[in-house]
C-alpha cells in the first residue's frame, strides 16, 4: 500500500503532541487523520472513516480511536485542520538545509526500498527519533521516504476547546509506532509505503 502526502508533527507547551497525515494519494481515496499523545501519555487517533481508522490502528498503537470529521485546508504556508476536539492552524516556514539535500535525491531512488532501508541509521542520527523503516506491530512493514521538509514557524492549538500553548518541539517522542517525528516541529513530504 502506497501513501503520497504530508506528515506534519508538532508540540504544544501543555504537552500535547499532534501528528497530522495529510494523504491526497492513497489506497483508501484522500484523507487526513491525526494521531495524539497528551502530556500524560494517553495515545489517541482521529480518523475520518472506520476503514480508515482501521488500517491506521492496525498499523500504529492508540489507547484510543476516534472516528470523526477530519479535514485540512492548505493555503500557501497555512494550514487548518480540524478533527473532533483538535484545533490545529499552522505555519511553515523556510526549507533547511535538511529539506534542500532531502529534495536533490531523486524520487525513484529516495522511494526506493532498499535506499529508504540503507539510510535509516544516518536518519536517526540526523534526526534523533527518527526512522524510515520498521514495524510497529501487526506483521506490517513501514518505509518512509522523506522528499522535503519545512519548518513549522507557528501553531495554535486547541482541544476541547482548551488553548494547549505555544509550538514547542516534541518531546518526549510519540509512541505511536517504531520512531517518531523530527524533534523540532516540521511538515515532511513523504510516501509511505505499507507491507
Amino acid at each position: 500500500m502506497l501513501f503520497d502526502g504530508w506528515i506534519t508533527g508538532i508540540g504544544t507547551a501543555a504537552g500535547l503532541r499532534c501528528v497530522v497525515g495529510h494523504w491526497p494519494r492513497s489506497p483508501l481515496g484522500p484523507f487526513t487523520d491525526v494521531m495524539v499523545e497528551h502530556a500524560d501519555g494517553h495515545r489517541v487517533l482521529l480518523a475520518p472513516t472506520p476503514e480508515v481508522a482501521d488500517l491506521v490502528a492496525g498499523t500504529y498503537v492508540f489507547d484510543e480511536v476516534r472516528t470523526t470529521s477530519v479535514a485540512a485546508t492548505v493555503d500557501g504556508t497555512r494550514w487548518r485542520v480540524r478533527a473532533g476536539p483538535l484545533a490545529l492552524d499552522f505555519e511553515t516556514g523556510r526549507r533547511p538545509a535538511l529539506g534542500h539535500l532531502l529534495r536533490a535525491v531523486p524520487r525513484r531512488l529516495a522511494t526506493a526500498v532498499w535506499w529508504i532501508s540503507a539510510i535509516d541509521v544516518v536518519a536517526g542520527r540526523v534526526l534523533p527519533g527518527v526512522r524510515t523503516r520498521g514495524s510497529a506491530g501487526g506483521g506490517r512493514e513501514e518505509y518512509y521516504a522523506a522528499l522535503d521538509l519545512h519548518r513549522v514557524v507557528a501553531a495554535r492549538t486547541s482541544w476541547d476547546g482548551a488553548d494547549q500553548g505555544p509550538l514547542t518541539r516534541v518531546a518526549p517522542p510519540v509512541r505511536f509506532g517504531f520512531g517518531s517525528t523530527p524533534p523540532d516541529p516540521a511538515l515532511v513530504r513523504v510516501v509511505t509505503r505499507i507491507r
